[in-house]
């Protein structure tokens, strides 16, 4: 690196894996990465005011934290979602937002497909069962209430990268497919939410938290499934109106859940769905494999590489001042 040359300062929200060391480690001579765990505040407020771009994962960066981030000129969402993002308060300070559209597709939609099969074949139930000595002969219930997926009928809310990978999955498993989407996109499977609601043996989410989508099932829309459907949640968990849903799992108007996204997280040790045994849960890890963490790097240090140069950023999702 050239001695004039001064490194850019990045804030890291996330603790790195040897893998993600390894990956990060060729730029040294100019990406400064300072990394913080996201629950460590002291770390992350001694860092901000130095912070030219922050990687972000989960945690919320509010107006109030951005003014603590004089020299900040790029969020870089590890992700799609920027709902834990003042990206107005951002674009107002001339700070870009940025995301990922795709880069964590894949894993997801197989996370997506995990959750279906473990809430269908009663994975939770089962596998406690067998530790516990009870697992043989099996309970002559399954019979009467353990799906295939190729059986079903599976309702996409939501038709974007992650949706569509799923939907290539659980057809290669023979299974019915249908999508709804904020208007009727003329594809043959469109439904309108209501009846791809009560068509749907499993309905999994993949939507955006906005105002139009929090709340999205309530509890008409649940009373809208089949009592036998698997709900399944990997995008957000406030689209669901979790106290509906906990009503609905315990009285039998639905048959179970895979969730892992949720209301409020990390998830309160009192959350009455950690008490359900037709509950499959994961804490919003569908995304985080090794695979996922190497596209997210090699697009943030592109991003950073144009920043760095002055070029035109990718996927900038907000309207910065001077941008």
């Amino acid at each position: 690196m050239d001695q004039q040359t001064v490194a850019l300062r990045v804030l890291a929200h996330f603790v790195p894996g040897s893998t993600v060391r390894d990956l990060v480690a060729p730029e040294a001579d100019w990406l400064d990465i300072r990394w913080c765990a996201d629950n460590d505040d002291t770390t992350f407020y001694r860092e901000l005011p130095d912070a030219e771009v922050i990687w972000h994962v989960l945690r919320p960066l509010s107006a109030a934290d951005l003014r603590r981030a004089p020299k900040l000129r790029l969020v870089h969402k590890f992700g799609t979602g920027v709902n834990t993002i003042d990206i107005e308060a951002a674009a107002a300070r001339g700070v870009a937002v940025a995301n990922m559209p795709g880069a964590n597709a894949p894993s997801v939609a197989e996370g997506t497909v995990m959750l279906m099969l473990a809430a269908l074949r009663r994975l939770p139930a089962l596998d406690h069962a067998t530790r516990t000595g009870r697992g043989w002969p099996a309970d002559p219930q399954l019979g009467d209430i353990v799906r295939e997926i190729g059986g079903c009928t599976v309702g996409l809310v939501g038709y974007g990268n992650i949706a569509r990978r799923v939907e290539a999955i659980v057809t290669a498993m023979g299974a019915d497919v249908v999508h709804t989407s904020t208007r009727d996109d003329g594809l043959p499977r469109w439904r309108p939410l209501p009846r791809l609601l009560a068509a749907s043996d499993i309905v999994s989410l993949h939507v955006p938290l906005t105002p139009a989508t929090r709340g999205l099932l309530g509890p008409a829309e649940l009373t809208a499934m089949k009592p036998t459907a698997v709900l399944v949640n990997t995008s957000r968990g406030a689209i669901v109106d979790e106290d509906a849903l906990v009503d609905a799992l315990r009285a039998g108007r639905l048959a179970a859940a895979g969730l892992d996204v949720y209301a409020v997280e990390p998830v309160a040790a009192d959350n009455p769905l950690l008490g359900l045994d037709n509950v499959v849960l994961t804490p919003h890890v569908t995304w985080y494999t090794v695979d996922t963490m190497r596209r997210y790097l090699t697009e943030a240090i592109a991003n950073c590489r144009r920043l760095r140069d002055g070029e035109r950023l990718a996927h900038v999702v907000n309207q910065p001042t001077g941008y």
